[in-house]
């Protein structure tokens, strides 16, 4: 198979075990697959495209006016060169702006930070979050009956979670000099990451056979990849997947590129555990013990966004 599979989710209803078979096959070969059938509105997706465009094209003392606390880096706006990936020597050549999860009683979720302009900004990526959640809060629902787990396994488990919004901005390089990388070779560290857009190239996932794949975006389909917190708790048999952002060749090198992935996060309390039923004397457990605060603190020590 020379790209990542497609998964029509309404077929859950309609065609139930034929597609969890396809379902299990796609996420145990490459922990990423398309999702059609999500009812995400395009307009809202090319509103928030839209957005993050004018956002990102504001002068730099006016975006640094929406950074959040430098320790934690969950809110607000993160300038260029502050993210790694684990091990890599250089920073990814990129800038974001991070919407969490709100809910009240919770301390751990800090407040958002909404920027002045483009005035429409909260309104677009506030409706956008909201949608994805319900989308998520779908396709976990189909991980948790792949499993052989309750249809709601993962709902109370991820209600005060770091659910993460991540608007994302990818400059131009110009500079022979810089590596052709945009994002180093990196694992999510949540449960799913769930992409919605962009269109234009650059996104690559490695192989089992160790080939770089492009995942040449379908117009109408969100991304869905496993991340590490759900490849520990199902001890890899959805494994989380290496993938990059390299800089495209031709003109669309020259110009920029954006990306609004959305990273659902368990509550910190919620056991990572592995599942007993994805443990045996064939597959023995691959890994320690951890709670989800406590992993996912050690994960963003490791890529500069939390500090000490």
């Amino acid at each position: 198979m020379s790209r990542i599979p497609i998964l029509d989710i309404r077929r859950f209803d309609s065609d139930c075990e034929q597609f969890l078979t396809e379902f299990r096959d796609a996420y145990q070969e490459w922990g990423f697959a398309g999702i059609t059938g999500h009812e995400l509105d395009p307009q809202l997706i090319q509103a928030a495209w839209s957005a993050s465009e004018g956002f990102f094209a504001l002068p730099t003392k006016t975006k640094i006016q929406y950074e959040g606390a430098e320790r934690d880096r969950s809110r607000g706006y993160i300038p260029f060169g502050v993210e790694k990936a684990k091990d890599s020597k250089h920073s990814d050549l990129k800038e974001f702006y991070h919407i969490g999860h709100q809910v009240d009683g919770f301390e751990h979720l800090s407040p958002n930070i909404w920027p002045a302009e483009p005035i429409e900004f909260q309104a677009i990526f506030e409706t956008l979050y909201a949608k994805l959640e319900g989308l998520a809060r779908r396709v976990l629902m189909i991980f948790a009956v792949s499993l052989e787990l309750p249809e709601d396994y993962f709902d109370s488990r991820i209600y005060a979670g770091e659910t993460l919004l991540r608007v994302l901005h990818y400059p131009p390089i110009l500079d022979a000099d810089i590596p052709n990388l945009r994002a180093a070779e990196h694992e999510d560290i949540n449960l799913i990451t769930l992409l919605a857009g962009s269109e234009q190239d650059g996104l690559e996932v490695l192989s089992r056979q160790g080939d770089w794949v492009p995942i040449n975006m379908i117009e109408g389909t969100i991304i869905c990849n496993v991340g590490d917190m759900l490849q520990r708790l199902t001890n890899a048999k959805f494994p989380s997947t290496t993938h990059r952002v390299v800089n495209p060749k031709g003109d669309a090198a020259r110009r920029s590129r954006y990306s609004i992935p959305f990273f659902v996060h368990p509550s910190p309390e919620v056991s990572l555990n592995c599942l007993e039923q994805c443990v045996d004397r064939k597959h023995p457990q691959q890994f320690d013990n951890i709670n989800a605060g406590d992993y996912l603190e050690q994960r963003l020590r490791e890529i500069g966004l939390l500090k000490t």
